[in-house]
């Protein structure tokens, strides 16, 4: 597989079935449970520790404001807290704390459940070992993106 229309065509399927879990696994969510742009703040400030709104923003390609109520509700929560910038003291910095590495780590491990019943119910022993050479592929695929 070298041509290009062939190669477009596998990355169009890819876009189309990856975009399809990624919708089906942000659907799973209990009463309570963190919401997609709290999951996703979150997982940046773990990433990348500690940073201010306007870089998390800026990070996310989302409004200041909307990364503002996301924090302003996590705050309240007790998942991420505010302390001044070390280097710059009118500067506020965003961290994670306990409890939002605990709710993230409880979302992704939800999240792994959900996918391993639907391995364990719907593939054959020879199909999970096709996804499991896969998965090599995919990291690759994307770190090239």
């Amino acid at each position: 597989m070298s041509s290009r229309a062939e190669i477009d065509q596998l990355a169009a399927g890819l876009r189309l079935n990856i975009g399809l879990i990624v919708r089906r696994l942000r659907q799973v969510k209990e009463q309570g449970e963190l919401t997609i742009p709290e999951s996703s703040a979150l997982a940046r400030l773990e990433r990348g520790g500690p940073m201010t709104a306007a870089a998390m923003a800026k990070l996310e390609q989302i409004s200041p404001q909307s990364i503002g109520a996301t924090l302003a509700g996590l705050e309240a929560r007790g998942m991420v807290a505010r302390a001044p910038d070390p280097g710059d003291g009118r500067r506020i910095l965003m961290s994670v704390t306990k409890a939002g590495l605990r709710a993230l780590r409880d979302r992704r491990n939800e999240t792994v459940a959900h996918l391993a019943a639907a391995l364990r119910g719907a593939f054959t022993e020879a199909e999970l070992e096709q996804l499991t050479e896969l998965l090599p592929l995919l990291e690759r695929l994307g770190q090239e993106i």
